[in-house]
C-alpha cells in the first residue's frame, strides 16, 4: 500500500468516525427537524388548497347570484347573496353585501339600499376603499331620495383633494345643493370639478354645464 493510499484510508476512517459521532449526538434532532419541515410544507400546501377551493366556491356562488339577478329573479338572487355573505370566503361576503344593496335600489327599495351601503361603510373590518365606495353609493341614492344633509353626511369627507372619489362626491353634493336651492354652494362644487385636471372629461363637461346654468339664471349671486 502506498503512503497516499494509507493516508486516504485513515482520513476516510476519521471522517466516518466524526460523522458517526455527530449522528449519535444530533441524529434525533436532525430527524425531528426533517419531520417538522415535511409537516410544515404539507400544512402550507393543504392551506393553499383549502383556501383556493373556498375562493373558487365563493366565486361560483357570486356569479350564480349575478346570473339570477340578470334573469330578473331578484328574490333568489338576494337569497344567494345572503348565503354568500354568511358563508363566503375572502372579499366575496362584502361584494355580496354591496350587490344586495344595489339590487334593493334597482327594485325601488331606496331606504333598504341606503341602509345596506351604510352598513358596509360603517364596518371597520371592510377595506377603506370599499367603505368609501359604499358611502358614495349611498350619497348618490340620496341625491334623489334624501336631503342635502343626508348626502353631505355620507360624501362630504370624500370631496377632499386627496380623495380618489372627490369628483363623484362633489357632483353628488353639488346636485343635492342645487335641488335645495343652495346655488352658491352648488356652483362652487361644480367649479371645483370643472377646474380639476384630474377629473374625467365627461364629469368636467357636466360640471361646466351645471355651473353655466346656475350662473346664467343669476341664482349663484
Amino acid at each position: 500500500m502506498s503512503d497516499d493510499s494509507f493516508f486516504r484510508e485513515v482520513d476516510q476512517e476519521l471522517r466516518q468516525d466524526r460523522a458517526k459521532a455527530l449522528w449519535d449526538r444530533y441524529g434525533t434532532a436532525i430527524i425531528a427537524a426533517a419531520i417538522a419541515v415535511v409537516v410544515a410544507t404539507s400544512a402550507v400546501v393543504g392551506w393553499d388548497y383549502w383556501s383556493q377551493s373556498r375562493a373558487d366556491r365563493s366565486g361560483d356562488a357570486y356569479l350564480h347570484a349575478l346570473s339570477l339577478a340578470r334573469d330578473g329573479k331578484t328574490g333568489e338572487a338576494k337569497a344567494a347573496l345572503a348565503a354568500l355573505e354568511a358563508d363566503g370566503y375572502g372579499a366575496y361576503p362584502v361584494l355580496a353585501r354591496m350587490r344586495a344593496a344595489t339590487l334593493s335600489a334597482e327594485a325601488g327599495d331606496h331606504a333598504g339600499a341606503v341602509a345596506g351601503f351604510d352598513s358596509v361603510a360603517a364596518d371597520s373590518a371592510v377595506p377603506v376603499s370599499i367603505r368609501e365606495m359604499a358611502r358614495l353609493r349611498a350619497g348618490l341614492l340620496l341625491v334623489d331620495h334624501g336631503s342635502y344633509a343626508d348626502v353631505a353626511s355620507r360624501v362630504e369627507a370624500l370631496t377632499a383633494e386627496t380623495s380618489a372619489l372627490r369628483h363623484a362626491a362633489r357632483e353628488a353634493l353639488g346636485l343635492a345643493a342645487w335641488k335645495e336651492g343652495r346655488m352658491a354652494d352648488a356652483a362652487t362644487l361644480f367649479d371645483q370639478i370643472a377646474n380639476d385636471d384630474g377629473a374625467p372629461q365627461n364629469a368636467r363637461q357636466r360640471a361646466s354645464l351645471m355651473s353655466e346654468l346656475i350662473r346664467g339664471s343669476g341664482a349663484a349671486s
